[in-house]
C-alpha cells in the first residue's frame, strides 16, 4: 500500500484567494520562554489551502461541513487526466474522462503544475468547471468532484453557477489539492475537514491511497 499526500502544506508562503484572510502561526507559549510545552496560536480561512466546501459556503442556511457525509468523503476515487484543457471543462471534455459508475472524481489538470515551485503568484487564468459541466457531473451521479486549484469556477462568475449547481445536489466540493505528482487512475480517496461547528469550509488533509 502506497499513501500519497495530495494536500498543500499550510504556512505564511500559501497562496490565498485574494481577499481572503492570510495564514499567520503565532507562538503562545514557549518551553525556551519558560513554559511547560510549545503552543501556537493558528489563524487562517475556512477556504485555505486544501478543503471542503459544504452548502452552506453559498447556500444560505444549508448544512454547514460538521454535517457533510462522511461516506462521501472517504471511498474509491478516479484520478483523471485534464491536463492539456485549458479554460473551463465542460461536458465534452467530461464526457471522456468520467467513466461509468465513478461517484468521486479528482481533476488533475495544468494547475497542479503550479505547486511544484513555490511560493505561488495568482494566476492570470487556471482550468475551471463551466456551469454545463456541473450540471454534467450531477446528471452522472458524481457525489465528490475536487479539483487542483484554490477553487473549481471560474473568477468573478456571476452568481457563482458551478458552486450553486453541485453543492445544491449534495455534490461535495474539494479545493486546492496538489495531484502533481499523482498519476492518473483508480485510488482509494480519504479528505477529512476540520470538524467547525455549522463552518461553511474545512480546512483539511487529503491523501490518496495506492494499494
Amino acid at each position: 500500500m502506497r499513501i500519497h499526500d495530495v494536500s498543500l502544506p499550510i504556512g505564511s508562503d500559501l497562496l490565498i484567494w485574494p481577499g481572503n484572510p492570510p495564514v499567520e502561526i503565532l507562538p503562545n507559549q514557549r518551553i525556551a520562554d519558560g513554559d511547560a510545552a510549545n503552543v501556537s496560536e493558528l489563524r487562517l480561512g475556512t477556504h485555505t489551502g486544501t478543503h471542503v466546501d459544504p452548502p452552506v459556503h453559498f447556500l444560505e442556511g444549508a448544512a454547514g461541513i460538521d454535517a457533510v457525509p462522511l461516506d462521501a468523503l472517504v471511498g474509491p476515487c478516479e484520478v483523471v487526466d485534464a491536463r492539456g484543457s485549458p479554460g473551463a471543462l465542460g461536458p465534452y471534455e467530461l464526457e471522456s474522462l468520467l467513466a461509468p459508475g465513478v461517484e468521486r472524481m479528482l481533476l488533475r489538470t495544468d494547475n497542479s503544475e503550479l505547486w511544484r515551485t513555490p511560493p505561488v503568484a495568482f494566476p492570470s487564468a487556471y482550468t475551471s468547471l463551466s456551469p454545463e459541466g456541473a450540471e454534467f457531473l450531477v446528471r452522472a451521479g458524481v457525489r465528490l468532484v475536487g479539483t487542483d486549484f484554490l477553487s473549481i469556477e471560474a473568477r468573478g462568475a456571476p452568481g457563482h453557477p458551478v458552486h450553486t449547481t453541485l453543492l445544491g445536489a449534495g455534490v461535495v466540493i474539494v479545493e486546492g489539492l496538489d495531484l502533481s505528482a499523482v498519476e492518473p487512475g483508480g485510488y482509494t480517496l480519504a479528505v477529512l475537514p476540520l470538524r467547525l461547528v455549522g463552518g461553511d469550509g474545512g480546512p483539511a488533509r487529503a491523501v490518496l491511497i495506492e494499494d
